[in-house]
C-alpha cells in the first residue's frame, strides 16, 4: 500500500483506531469470561445449606457498557443479606459465634489476577 506523505497522518490514525477497537473488544471478552469464572468459583466454594439456594443465587449483571468499556458485577440475586454474614462470620443471638466461610474474597482475588494476566497476554500477542 502506497500512501502519499500528506495522507500519512490520516492512515496512522486509522490504524490506531482499528487497534483501539480490537483491544476494547478483547478487553470486553476477557472481562465477561473472568466475571463468569468468579461466579463459578463463588458457587463452588459457597457454604451449602439445606436447600443450596445461596450458592445457586450468584449471577453476573451488566452494569454499564459502552463501545470501549464494560462494567459487570457478580452478586447474589436474592440471598445478598447472607453474603457478608457467611464471608465474615457473625455473632449468634444466644451467644457464641459462627466462624467465617471466606468464598467471595478468594474468588475476587483470583479473578483479578486472571483478568490482568489474560489482558496482558492478549494485547502482547495482538
Amino acid at each position: 500500500m502506497n500512501v502519499k506523505i500528506e495522507n500519512m497522518a490520516d492512515e496512522i490514525m486509522k490504524g490506531l483506531e482499528e487497534y483501539s477497537d480490537m483491544a476494547a473488544d478483547e478487553l470486553k471478552k476477557e472481562v465477561k469470561k473472568t466475571a463468569n469464572n468468579v461466579k463459578k468459583d463463588i458457587q463452588a466454594n459457597a457454604p451449602v445449606g439445606k436447600t443450596g439456594k445461596y450458592s445457586k443465587s450468584w449471577s453476573v449483571k451488566n452494569q454499564k457498557e459502552t463501545s470501549s468499556s464494560i462494567e459487570l458485577v457478580v452478586h447474589s440475586k436474592n440471598r445478598y443479606q447472607l453474603a457478608h454474614l457467611l464471608e465474615k462470620g457473625h455473632v449468634l443471638r444466644q451467644g457464641g459465634r459462627v466462624s467465617a466461610r471466606p468464598h467471595i474474597g478468594p474468588a475476587e482475588e483470583k479473578g483479578i489476577r486472571e483478568l490482568e494476566e489474560n489482558i496482558t497476554r492478549k494485547l502482547k500477542n495482538g
